[in-house]
């Protein structure tokens, strides 16, 4: 057993946020098929990261307890976010990462500052690619990956935080075509809770547990 995972705890998204993540996919493989691009799949489920941390393995138990008291004291239905836009970031040479970007409302930034408090005394630093989930697909975990989660707080939280849905690889040209095209906002709302193991890129890979779906 590992000494640490990378956790994903996220938001699924409702049926209208699915299915326009999986429209975004489709064109994102006619850029970059698989296998250097992925389909949306039970190893890439999309979702909204709240937060992502190393945690203990040893102490996931514990982990899986702290979430499910703040999900305890939340109402799913409050916690709705809205589309502006789709965004990237490199991960290869001309290939970019991209992702529905959402405005989280209030509700949303509360269950976050939770969970952080809340898992705190499990969290390391110091993961490396053993905490990942990995496929014959996807072996290895890049470093960009392995950067973010380790910064995920405080760079990704409060008022840095910005909320999206990984749709899949494209390349930086086409990705500057596709980010230039209007959009109509969606605002959408959580189906449930749960906690991944990441994959490379970020993906939600694994999952370990849900709430609420």
């Amino acid at each position: 057993m590992n000494d640490l995972m990378a956790v994903d705890i996220l938001l699924n998204p409702d049926a209208s946020m699915i299915a326009l993540a999986k429209e975004v996919n489709a064109r994102m493989l006619t850029s970059v098929p698989a296998p250097t691009g992925f389909a949306l799949d039970e190893h890439h489920q999309p979702h909204i990261t709240t937060l992502q941390r190393y945690v203990r393995t040893a102490a996931l138990d514990q982990v899986y307890g702290a979430i499910d008291n703040v999900v305890g004291s939340v109402d799913l239905s409050t916690l709705k976010l809205t589309t502006h836009g789709i965004a990237h970031m490199e991960v290869q040479p001309s290939i970019g990462l991209a992702a529905v970007v959402v405005r989280p409302g209030p509700e949303v930034l509360d269950f976050q500052a939770r969970l952080i408090e809340a898992l705190h005394p499990y969290t390391e630093s110091g993961g490396t690619a053993d905490a990942y989930f990995r496929t014959d697909a996807e072996p290895d975990i890049n470093a960009p990956t392995l950067t973010y989660i380790e910064n995920y707080v405080p760079q990704h939280s409060g008022d840095n935080y910005l909320p999206h849905v990984t749709v899949g690889l494209a390349t930086l040209a086409d990705l500057e075509t596709i980010e230039a095209e209007p959009v109509t906002p969606l605002t959408f709302s959580a189906s449930g809770i749960s906690i991944y193991q990441l994959g490379n890129n970020g993906t939600a890979a694994k999952e370990l547990k849900s709430w609420g779906t």
